[in-house]
């Protein structure tokens, strides 16, 4: 009898809360769904997120995040992962620990594609973490990317420049230190050229630049960027090359957000039915 082959792997190093999805409550359900197995790993671990009244919870210590780390490995987990997928880090010390533990399974496990979401801040609330991470995202974690997902603020927050036209985030990209070979995806961008009520997502890398108009939503909600990461890397996982797992994620983030602007939810949505039905047809 031919054995079913497993499905890709994914390392995924992000948030958690109880409530609400934001990191790998955003992320873990719409790769899960659409087929990839999923190791978890926890930087925080919080009740909710910062908007609310009240935040319970802790980051991870760097003590147990080591720990739970060194499990991955005993496990053998970096050797069969296809992906390892990052996203907000909730101490520097953590930080550090992430980057070794990128540069030990690339090491492991030279196939590993390594996807960096940066997640540092946006617009409206600006940075919300210590500059020292956002150091070790830029010096330790970016390099190592073979994919780079910072949206619009992010990008011109690591490289100290405005983004208003393409030739700036051509050079914005170029100031990140990513590999020669790696893919950046700007995400939310605005361009002096972007049809108005849309926003882009630009991909820039060694084939060149794509970009990839989707109407703008006007409601911002927590875990956007990691629900759309997700989806990206669900899409990828299911042999979407990188332009059409970019729209898909376009599409169905722009689904969840607008399913969730109709019920006045303060929380992505993710039990809206058509969108529980897309992700098994990734």
């Amino acid at each position: 009898m031919t054995e079913t082959p497993r499905p890709p792997l994914v390392i995924s190093v992000q948030s958690q809360v109880v409530h609400g999805h934001v990191g790998n409550s955003a992320a873990l359900f719409p790769m899960q769904a659409a087929g990839l197995e999923v190791a978890a790993i926890p930087t925080v671990i919080f009740s909710n997120t910062p908007d609310y009244p009240t935040l319970r919870g802790a980051p991870v210590t760097p003590s147990l995040f080591a720990d739970l780390l060194l499990g991955a490995d005993e496990r053998g987990l970096p050797q069969r992962a296809t992906y390892l997928l990052s996203g907000y880090i909730g101490s520097v010390e953590v930080a550090r620990l992430l980057a070794d533990f990128v540069t030990r399974c690339k090491k492991a496990n030279p196939d590993l594609i390594y996807i960096c979401d940066p997640v540092m801040g946006d617009h409206a609330p600006g940075l919300y973490v210590p500059e020292e991470i956002a150091g070790v995202m830029q010096d330790g974690l970016l390099p190592l990317a073979d994919i780079a997902t910072p949206n619009s603020f992010e990008l011109e927050h690591l490289s100290g420049r405005p983004i208003m036209t393409l030739e700036d985030l051509q050079q914005a990209a170029t100031g990140l230190r990513l590999a020669p070979n790696a893919q950046l995806i700007a995400t939310g961008c605005a361009l002096a050229d972007t049809p108005a009520h849309y926003l882009e997502s630009v991909i820039l890398g060694p084939d060149g630049i794509s970009r990839h108009p989707t109407p703008h939503i006007p409601v911002a909600l927590p875990g956007t960027g990691d629900l759309f990461t997700g989806l990206v890397v669900a899409g990828l996982g299911r042999n979407h090359p990188l332009p059409e797992a970019v729209d898909m994620a376009q599409a169905m983030t722009g689904r969840a957000l607008d399913h969730a602007r109709s019920i006045g939810a303060r929380e992505v949505i993710l039990f809206e039915p058509g969108f529980r039905r897309a992700l098994l047809e990734i």
